[in-house]
C-alpha cells in the first residue's frame, strides 16, 4: 500500500504539474519564466509531454509491480538529471521550485527503488 502511494505521488504530484503544461501553455511561463514568443517555448512544451511519459509510468507502477524496475530507472533519470543540471547551472532561481519538488520526491523514489530491486 505504501509503495502505491509513493508511486502515485511521484506520478501525479511530482510529474503531473509539469505535464499539465503541455495542455496549459501558460504554466510554462509560470514554471520556467519563459514567454510564449521565446524560441525555447516549443522545446519546453515537448519537455512537458515527456513529463507525461514519466507520470504515466509512475501511475502504471502503482498499479502493476511488473513495471516498477523500469519506472525506477525512468523516474531516476528524470529527477536526478534535472537536479544535476540545476546545480551545474548555479541553481537558477526560476527553477528552484522544480528542484525542490524533485528533492521532495527523492526519498519516495529511493524507497520504491529499494522495494523494486529487493523484492
Amino acid at each position: 500500500m505504501i509503495e502505491r502511494i509513493c508511486w502515485t505521488l511521484l506520478g501525479l504530484v511530482i510529474h503531473g504539474p509539469p505535464f499539465a503544461a503541455f495542455f496549459a501553455p501558460s504554466l510554462i511561463r509560470r514554471l520556467y519564466s519563459v514567454s510564449l514568443d521565446d524560441p525555447n517555448f516549443a522545446l519546453l512544451q515537448h519537455r512537458a509531454a515527456l513529463f507525461g511519459v514519466v507520470a504515466v509510468i509512475c501511475v502504471w507502477a502503482a498499479l502493476d509491480p511488473n513495471v516498477r524496475k523500469l519506472a525506477v530507472v525512468a523516474t531516476a533519470l528524470s529527477m536526478l538529471s534535472f537536479l544535476f543540471i540545476f546545480l551545474s547551472f548555479g541553481q537558477p532561481s526560476a527553477l528552484k521550485t522544480i528542484a525542490l519538488a524533485d528533492l521532495f520526491g527523492l526519498p519516495l523514489l529511493f524507497y520504491v527503488g529499494w522495494r523494486a530491486f529487493t523484492s
